[in-house]
């Protein structure tokens, strides 16, 4: 019997015998695909309405945003590295994931230089710097100047970003 739910699991996948937070998700349009090598910013909104689910959509494409404590990465912290759901692109590691409070999942910095665009929010009556994917154009977040202090006594940034717009690898 033990046997035969041992070849039951291997055969329908050991999924839920490994903790969520180290799997790979890759999203599906993304598998066997040479991201860097794609135009992302040509995609229509059709495109992307064919290839996310209807929140990433709202997010990554509309600047929507998710409910704060509900992302799937909020209090995730094994490690690993955080890529854009829209194309694939390296955006945040682990190492600069810290707990912010704020229900977003929260990074001190980018994991390369020139993967985050920096973009003019004057929305709800405030002015804030949004986020976005600098290859897709996907909407991420946005930053703050009040993260954690730094080991030069100085706050760092706070990216606060939708769990929505991620996946880890």
């Amino acid at each position: 019997m033990r046997l035969l739910l041992l070849l039951i699991a291997i055969f329908v996948g050991v999924k839920f015998l490994i903790p969520r937070e180290t799997m790979s998700e890759i999203p599906k349009h993304l598998v066997n695909l040479k991201t860097d090598e794609v135009n992302w910013k040509e995609k229509d909104q059709s495109y992307w309405r064919s290839v996310l689910t209807e929140e990433e959509f709202k997010v990554c494409r509309d600047h929507g945003t998710e409910r704060p404590f509900s992302g799937e990465y909020c209090n995730t912290y094994a490690n690993g590295e955080y890529r854009c759901k829209c194309c694939g692109e390296l955006l945040f590691s682990s190492s600069s994931k810290f707990d912010s409070g704020t229900g977003w999942p929260s990074f001190t910095e980018a994991a390369k230089k020139d993967v985050i665009k920096y973009v003019e929010d004057t929305s709800y009556g405030m002015t804030r710097t949004e986020v976005r994917c600098a290859r897709c154009d996907a909407h991420l977040g946005h930053v703050f100047p009040d993260g954690p202090i730094g080991r030069d006594g100085k706050p760092q940034k706070r990216y606060c970003i939708n769990s929505v717009c991620l996946f880890k690898e």
